[in-house]
């Protein structure tokens, strides 16, 4: 067989091969071609083997576009973020590409601007599946116009106004009111509170969380910046904060990328020493936040289990357009390290990373 392959193959050269071509050569018919190159498709493991092979002496590649025609699927997933400078989201965007590979689809990533009109038709135009929603400006509006036009939609690390849209986010509300209970146990004074963007629901959720232990306990409210879960914004407010006479001694900053801005400004600008002049605690537990230069105190969001529980949900969303929205949170916890002080009963625990600080019962 291998003689007839290699003759016939040589024929083809001239012009691309086809599936008509690949199954012939193979043997089969073309809706078995079809079936060996769709993930989940009904094909016998020998079939598949004999069509992979024959496609690959005459250099068959498939054509997603045709194959989209048939199907109505691209197998293609949107992903919208609005910024990659923030660590969190570069890590979703390997983790979820990878998941999604496995089953048989591919991420096409859009970056937003802030402009939701022509934003929705350069998504229409690319034959998306599904689009899954990261960004902070665009979320409510797009995911509304995306369900009119037909596309599942979930919103990943925010909450929707809509109320038909799937979820999937970390534990906001929890994990500002643990970090407002470390660090008053900590013995500070003086609490602040930097904000990301303030529309974002994400940053009004921590927020809340944090600002509502205070309320509780008849503490006065702590002081806030907006660092609009930017670096430079961050700093801005780092500045605004450290520049007061009555300047905080505890900072809880709306996200790690911001923290780690503000633990910048105050050692280099404000010769502040952390913990001992002010505590900084952050939100996601990004990579850099372990590095021991940082060691910033940080309440996680578990990467892993929020991509796994995304894909599930907007694969289940393209085979069941009817199935029940889900609004998901996956938990955290607080990961402590050398950025905070210490309440009492805490001690270090020494890890590679850095000094993981853990509470000890």
């Amino acid at each position: 067989m291998e003689d007839r392959l290699l003759s016939q193959s040589r024929t083809k050269r001239a012009r691309q091969a086809t599936a008509h071509d690949v199954a012939r050569l193979a043997g089969v018919s073309q809706s078995a071609v079809s079936r060996a190159f769709t993930p989940g498709a009904s094909v016998s493991e020998t079939t598949k083997q004999q069509i992979i092979e024959a496609a690959r002496t005459l250099g068959y590649r498939p054509n997603a576009i045709a194959r989209s025609l048939i199907t109505r699927r691209s197998r293609v997933i949107g992903l919208v973020v609005a910024y990659l400078q923030n660590h969190f989201y570069p890590d979703v965007l390997e983790l979820m590409s990878r998941r999604f590979q496995e089953q048989g689809y591919h991420i096409l990533l859009f970056t937003a601007d802030g402009q939701a009109d022509p934003f929705m038709e350069e998504i229409l135009a690319s034959r998306v599946d599904a689009l899954i929603l990261a960004s902070t400006t665009l979320s409510s509006a797009l995911a509304a116009d995306c369900q009119a036009a037909g596309i599942p939609v979930l919103m990943f690390n925010r909450t929707a106004r809509v109320a038909s849209v799937s979820s999937v986010t970390g534990e906001n509300l929890r994990g500002g009111r643990v970090i407002a209970d470390f660090l008053i146990a900590g013995g500070h004074e003086r609490f602040a509170f930097v904000a990301g963007l303030e529309n974002s629901s994400t940053s009004q959720d921590r927020e809340q969380g944090f600002m509502s232990v205070f309320a509780e306990r008849g503490l006065p409210a702590p002081m806030r910046a907006v660092g609009h879960y930017s670096f430079e914004a961050a700093a801005s407010a780092a500045r605004e904060l450290f520049s007061r006479p009555d300047r905080p001694d505890a900072i809880f900053c709306g996200n790690d990328h911001m923290g780690i801005a503000i633990a910048e400004v105050a050692r280099s600008e404000f010769s502040l020493s952390i913990p001992a002049d002010v505590s900084l605690v952050g939100f996601d537990d990004v990579g850099p936040a372990r590095w021991p230069s940082f060691s910033l105190t940080s309440f996680s969001q578990p990467v892993a289990p929020m991509v796994e529980k995304a894909v599930d949900l907007i694969i289940q969303q393209i085979e069941d357009p009817g199935s029940e929205v889900q609004n998901a949170i996956i938990a955290g916890e607080l990961i402590i390290r050398g950025s905070a002080r210490l309440p009492r009963g805490y001690q270090i625990k020494r890890e590679p990373i850095g000094g993981l600080l853990l509470p000890q019962r």
